[in-house]
């Protein structure tokens, strides 16, 4: 009976892998059909028809052998080779039909409950808390989602989850360079501890960072210092201060923390940075469609005062590094660290193994500060100059109109246009090269012991870079299931001209924390948000002008700045995994402890920033009193832990 269960088993297996939700459509197709459909969120459906238009009847949706809707030619809008169905909202979930008069086709759509769409990251996130196992969590999230995706079948699913999802995860020229810019830098990171440098900076910087406090600080203006790029930012940041801030009995938590708060928010806000020109084609492409004739760079600098969480978590964090003053399970990770229990706490399992034999000072060696220091400037300097020269390349405007420009605005629309992630391959593979050659013309390190270093230092961060697979591929469940799709959708009538930047900053916030990316959902809300705040004050004849503008400036930072907070909040972030992983801390610790953090962060942005900015209050008035309020709260409710 063994034998033959066995074959049925593989039988059966093999049948649910191979059989298809495929549509028969033989003189039709949809454009760009989704996986599924979702109940709650509209819909445009375009059909290439392969037969005349004008001979086409009507269209028929049937659910369970009965009619549900019915478009005669003139309720559809026409296409070059078809029709579309435009904003058309399932009631039910289940098997529908769409076909025609006189049925010439017929093709199969599958539509779930939108609820749904939420339980795989909020699984995800849920079991990462509970179990502090992260690739699992990961893991059980993705065959989650991909259960839903393929008809509820959980072999399916599986299959599908390890080809089509994490397979295919790090398939994408811009994942595969950070990849490859994590691990070669990991490697470097290996050569330069090998030979002694890291050692010898700390040793080093020791003169400043003599006590917490500075150490602290240090950090957090090592992370203001690198503002060009967020990536750059957590890897360098992160690898440096490290070893500073465990002699000094500064937790990997606290770390993180600094890391994490400086990145994204920095890079946010820059007039040059590597996220100004992606932000940029956002907000021209919506400018473009609603007739806004305003230059999309100067109204991104006229957003930066109303880009409150940003700019209050920076803050936020300067204040508890130079007050020495922490909450909550911050606290008691500091309280720990300091009194000698470890700067990990006992339970943790650090991303990045920074304290393997591997990593450690070969014996002997004189510890050198600039060993490290000049492969680190080497990296920071290749990325800037990189980011200069792709970006003259892929600048297209015209030379007469950059000539025009201003400085700051040329500049950032040189690097607006670069390619990042071929620059911080270039960068980790320049540092490397250079603290090899560094360690063997010193004589500190042979040829094969550089290049065992090297690969050692790639190895301490294998399973960062599981994670991070792992969390591209929950994004990409999260894209087929359409998750941010069905927040915006089921959100949208909250919408009103005083509280959109507030509702927007919490939508933003809801679905970066659900998908873990900031940038996904800067591209999902621009074109949503943009218009409604243009359109919606100027329906509103109470709303004076100067209060439009507040509610338009205000509404479009919201955006920028949710995207942020959610991406701070969740686990399944590429920026907070890769802050743990450069910081060598537990993932989950790093989460729990900077969670309340960013909780806190939010809450005075939007008392302090996105209510009143709705309601036309001044910005400089609101951000003002936020700051002062944020460093008061600080400095009063925050407990001081012994030694800052």
């Amino acid at each position: 009976m063994r034998p033959l269960t066995v074959a049925l088993a593989i039988i059966f297996f093999t049948i649910s892998f191979l059989a298809a939700d495929e549509s028969s459509a033989s003189e039709a197709e949809i454009t760009d059909q989704p996986l599924v459909y979702l109940t709650d969120v509209h819909y445009s459906i375009g059909l290439n028809l392969l037969f005349p238009i004008d001979s086409l009847k009507s269209l028929i949706l049937m659910s369970d052998d009965r009619v549900v809707k019915t478009w005669t030619p003139a309720e559809l809008t026409g296409l070059t080779n078809g029709v579309q169905i435009s904003k058309y909202m399932f009631d039910h979930s289940g098997g529908y039909t769409l076909t025609d008069s006189p049925g010439r086709f017929s093709i199969s759509l599958r539509v779930l409950p939108g609820w749904l769409s939420l339980m795989p990251p909020l699984l995800a996130i849920f079991l990462a808390l509970l179990w502090r196992q992260v690739l699992i969590a990961l893991f059980a999230g993705i065959w989650l989602g991909a259960v839903f995706i393929y008809d509820y079948n959980p072999f399916t699913g599986f299959l599908y989850t390890l080809t089509e999802y994490i397979g295919k995860a790090p398939a994408d020229a811009e994942r595969i360079a950070i990849l490859i810019f994590s691990l070669t830098l990991g490697g470097m990171v290996g050569v330069i501890s090998k030979s002694g440098g890291t050692q010898g900076i700390v040793q080093k910087l020791s003169s400043f960072a003599r006590d917490r406090k500075r150490g602290q600080i240090a950090t957090w203006f090592t992370g203001i210092i690198i503002f060009f790029d967020d990536y750059a930012n957590t890897l360098i940041v992160g690898n440096t201060m490290r070893p500073i801030t465990d002699k000094l009995k500064i937790s990997r938590e606290k770390l993180s923390y600094l890391v994490d708060s400086t990145a994204a928010p920095v890079a946010n806000i820059a007039v040059i940075s590597t996220w100004i020109g992606y932000e940029l084609s956002l907000l021209n492409d919506a400018f473009t469609k609603i007739g806004y004739e305003q230059n999309a760079y100067i109204t991104f600098f006229r957003t930066i005062p109303y880009n409150y969480y940003p700019i209050f978590a920076l803050v936020f964090g300067l204040a508890v590094a130079w007050t020495g003053r922490d909450f909550f399970s911050m606290y008691r990770a500091e309280k720990r660290a300091w009194q000698g229990k470890g700067v990990l706490s006992e339970r943790a399992v650090p991303l990045a193994d920074v304290n393997s034999s591997e990593m450690s000072a070969k014996k002997g060696v004189p510890l050198r500060w600039y060993n490290a220091l000049i492969p680190v400037l080497t990296v920071i300097g290749t990325v800037l100059i990189g980011l200069w020269f792709t970006g003259l390349q892929g600048v297209t405007v015209p030379q007469e109109e950059l000539s025009r420009m201003g400085l700051v605005r040329y500049v950032s629309t040189v690097i607006g246009q670069s390619n990042s992630f071929a620059v911080l391959m270039w960068a980790a593979f320049m540092g490397s090269i250079v603290a090899i050659l560094m360690a063997i013309g010193q004589k500190l390190l042979t040829l094969n012991e550089a290049m065992l270093a090297w690969v050692g230092g790639v190895k301490a961060m294998v399973m960062a870079a599981l994670i991070l697979t792992m969390a591209w591929a929950i994004g990409n469940i999260c894209g087929d299931l359409q998750t941010a799709e069905y927040v915006v959708s089921v959100s949208r009538d909250l919408l009103s001209p005083h509280l959109l930047p507030l509702i927007s900053f919490l939508i933003a916030g809801s679905i970066a924390f659900a998908t873990g990316t900031s940038w996904g959902t800067m591209a999902i809300l621009t074109p949503i948000v943009i218009p409604l705040a243009y359109q919606l004050p100027q329906m509103d004849p109470t709303i004076s002008a100067t209060v439009r503008t507040e509610i338009f400036l205000s509404a479009i930072a919201s955006i920028l700045a949710g995207a942020t907070f959610g991406d701070h909040c969740s686990p399944i972030s590429d920026t907070t995994i890769m802050s743990s992983m450069a910081s060598g801390a537990d993932h989950i610790d790093h989460v729990r402890t900077q969670l309340p953090y960013a909780l806190i962060v939010a809450g005075f942005s939007i008392a302090f920033g996105y209510l009143p900015a709705g309601l036309g209050l001044h910005d400089a008035i609101i951000l003002t009193a936020g700051l002062v309020a944020l460093v008061l709260f600080v400095r009063f409710l925050g407990k001081r832990v012994e030694g800052n």
